[in-house]
């Protein structure tokens, strides 16, 4: 019953490591190969969320399966809403990052489109000497609710960028 149980165990954890190797592998070949866009940042985030998340359902081949469609659920949710993100709403973004303390909720909506954003950063920290932020994008786009979380670190000019 020991074995059946450890061996059970190390499967579980061999999975979680491929389906995370996996899900990285694949987010930075996308990432550098392409220019980065909202849309692209949004998908391959979306997808490494989705598949960590459905990686934690099912048992042995079925939980391959539910790796795999979070994956994709969550790349099809990240993208649509990057994709949706015009001028204005990038500056509302760049604005949250900037200005909004951790924990803070920040909302908007687009006149021009009818979408609804809010944007909470969750942790901060530095890297190279300058400041990244994690957080949670909610949307309502088309009246349908998404959510996403990313990371994006502010560049020498002020901005902020993106990253994996």
């Amino acid at each position: 019953m020991a074995t059946y149980f450890m061996n059970h165990y190390t499967g579980e954890l061999k999975m979680k490591k491929i389906v995370l190797v996996s899900s990285l592998s694949l987010a930075v070949l996308l990432t550098s190969c392409a220019q980065v866009t909202n849309e692209g940042v949004g998908t391959v985030t979306g997808g490494v969320v989705g598949g960590l998340l459905g990686s934690q359902f099912g048992g042995g081949s079925g939980k391959f399966a539910a790796a795999a469609g979070g994956a994709l659920i969550g790349a099809y949710l990240g993208g649509n809403i990057g994709r949706t993100m015009d001028r204005l709403d990038r500056l509302e973004m760049q604005k949250a990052l900037e200005t909004a303390p951790t924990g803070r909720v920040v909302t908007w909506s687009n006149p021009d489109t009818g979408n609804r954003y809010t944007v909470q950063p969750t942790r901060t920290y530095y890297t190279d000497q300058q400041p990244c932020r994690e957080y949670i994008t909610k949307a309502i786009i088309g009246g349908k609710p998404q959510q996403i979380y990313g990371k994006a670190c502010r560049q020498a000019d002020g901005s902020w960028k993106v990253v994996g």
